[in-house]
C-alpha cells in the first residue's frame, strides 16, 4: 500500500459539512481532508453518516451548509453530471442485458467519445481488471467477484479524479471479499486514482484503507491511518469499535512524568508513561486481548498482575480466545497466538490462571 503524507494540502476537502433531514442530523460539522491517490474508508455502523457524507460527495445529496472542495473548486451546488467523479454501488448496478465490454463502454458512449478510442479503452480496462476472455458474457453469467471488477472497470474507464464505494465488497462472501481487497486496492493504486470507500467492515477498512474516518451518529471521532486507529484509539468509542477490547474504568491515582496508575475495581494499573492529569480524574484503561499473557503457574512479574477462571475457550487457527473471570465477575478476554501444534494445550475450562501485561501496552482513554 503507498504511503500518504497527512500534512500535505487534500486534494478533496470537506468543510464544516452539515446535513439535516428535518430535525435529524445525519452529518456533524465534518472537516477531513484527503490527499491525492489516497484510499480513504469512512468507517461506522449502520445510520452513522458515512452514505451521507458519500452521497453529498456524490452529489446525491445537497449539504446543508459547508463545502466539499475537489482540487480547489467547490463542487457543492454541482449536480452529480458535471463533476469528475464516479460512483461505485455495492449493488454494482450493471445493466443485465449489455454484456461485459458494452457495460464497461456505456459512459464513454454516452460521453461521445469516438468509437477508436472507446475500444482502446474498454480493452485497457478489461485487461487492467483481468476479464478480457469475459467480454462477450452477460453479468448473470459471471462470479460476484467478476461482476464486482466489472463494475471497477467501468466506473473507472471516465478517468474520474475522484471514486467514490460505497460498500464495494459487502454483495460477497467472507472468503471471496477477503481476496477481492487486496485485488481491488493493487487495480486502485495502479490507475492511481483518489477513493472514499464507505464500509461497516473493520477488517475490510484496515485492510485496503490507507487512512480511516470512524463515525458515530454523524460526528468523525478519528481519523489515522489502519495502524494508528487500533493502537491509539483516541476515545472509547474507537477502542470498543474497532476490533476487541478490555475497558478497565477507574481514577488516576499517581502521575509522574514517566509513570502513572489508575486505580480500577479489578486493581492498580501502571503505565509506563504520566499523563499530566488531576489526581482523581475518571480514566478508562484498554488493553488488546492479544496484548495480555497468560499462564497457569504465577510469573516473575510485579505490576500488572491479576488471576481469575477460564470461563470459555475458542480455537481459532492462527489463535486461541480465553474468557477469564475475575474474581468480582467482571470477564477479561485474552488471544494467545497459536505459534506452535498444540499451543496452550494445558490451560482448559475451570483452570485457574494468572493473567498480565506490559506497562507500554495499555492505552488511557479520558473520554
Amino acid at each position: 500500500m503507498s504511503q500518504i503524507d497527512p500534512h500535505k494540502p487534500g486534494f478533496l476537502l470537506t468543510e464544516k459539512l452539515v446535513k439535516r433531514f428535518d430535525d435529524v442530523l445525519a452529518v456533524a460539522d465534518v472537516s477531513i481532508s484527503i490527499q491525492k491517490g489516497e484510499i480513504f474508508a469512512l468507517l461506522g455502523s449502520s445510520g452513522c453518516g458515512k452514505s451521507t457524507l458519500l452521497r453529498m460527495m456524490a452529489g446525491f445529496e445537497k449539504p446543508t451548509s459547508g463545502r466539499i472542495l475537489l482540487n480547489g473548486v467547490d463542487i457543492a451546488s454541482f449536480p452529480p453530471y458535471e463533476r469528475p467523479i464516479n460512483m461505485m454501488f455495492q449493488s454494482y448496478a450493471l445493466f443485465p442485458h449489455l454484456n461485459v465490454w458494452d457495460n464497461v463502454a456505456f459512459g464513454l458512449k454516452r460521453e461521445g467519445m469516438p468509437s477508436t478510442q472507446i475500444k482502446t479503452r474498454v480493452e485497457e480496462m478489461l485487461n487492467l481488471v483481468q476479464l478480457t476472455a469475459y467480454a462477450k458474457r452477460r453479468p448473470h453469467q459471471l462470479s460476484g467477484g467478476q461482476q464486482q471488477r466489472v463494475a471497477l472497470a467501468r466506473s473507472l474507464a471516465k478517468k474520474p479524479e475522484l471514486l467514490l464505494l460505497d460498500e464495494p465488497l459487502g454483495a460477497l462472501d467472507k472468503k471471496l471479499r477477503q481476496r477481492t481487497q487486496f485485488e481491488l486496492v493493487n487495480i486502485i493504486e495502479s490507475v492511481g486514482v483518489t477513493v472514499v470507500m464507505v464500509t461497516h467492515d473493520q477488517e475490510e477498512a484496515m485492510t485496503m484503507a490507507s487512512r480511516i474516518a470512524v463515525m458515530d451518529q454523524g460526528w468523525v471521532l478519528q481519523v489515522g491511518t489502519p495502524k494508528e486507529i487500533y493502537e491509539c484509539p483516541n476515545n472509547r468509542f474507537v477502542a470498543d469499535f474497532i476490533g476487541n477490547i478490555n475497558l478497565f474504568d477507574g481514577q488516576l491515582s499517581a502521575d509522574d512524568h514517566d509513570c502513572c496508575e489508575i486505580t480500577t475495581d479489578q486493581g492498580i494499573v501502571h503505565i509506563a508513561h504520566g499523563i499530566g492529569g488531576a489526581l482523581g480524574m475518571p480514566l478508562t484503561v484498554a488493553v488488546r486481548p492479544e496484548k495480555i499473557y497468560i499462564s497457569k503457574v504465577q510469573p516473575d512479574v510485579d505490576v500488572n498482575l491479576f488471576s481469575g477462571k477460564v470461563r470459555e475457550i475458542a480455537y481459532f487457527g492462527s489463535y486461541t480466545s480465553f474468557v477469564v473471570e475475575m474474581a468480582d465477575g467482571r470477564t477479561v478476554v485474552i488471544s494467545e497466538p497459536n505459534s506452535r501444534r498444540l499451543a496452550n494445550i494445558d490451560i482448559t475450562w475451570e483452570d485457574r490462571v494468572f493473567f498480565w501485561w506490559d506497562e507500554v501496552d495499555p492505552v488511557i482513554l479520558t473520554q
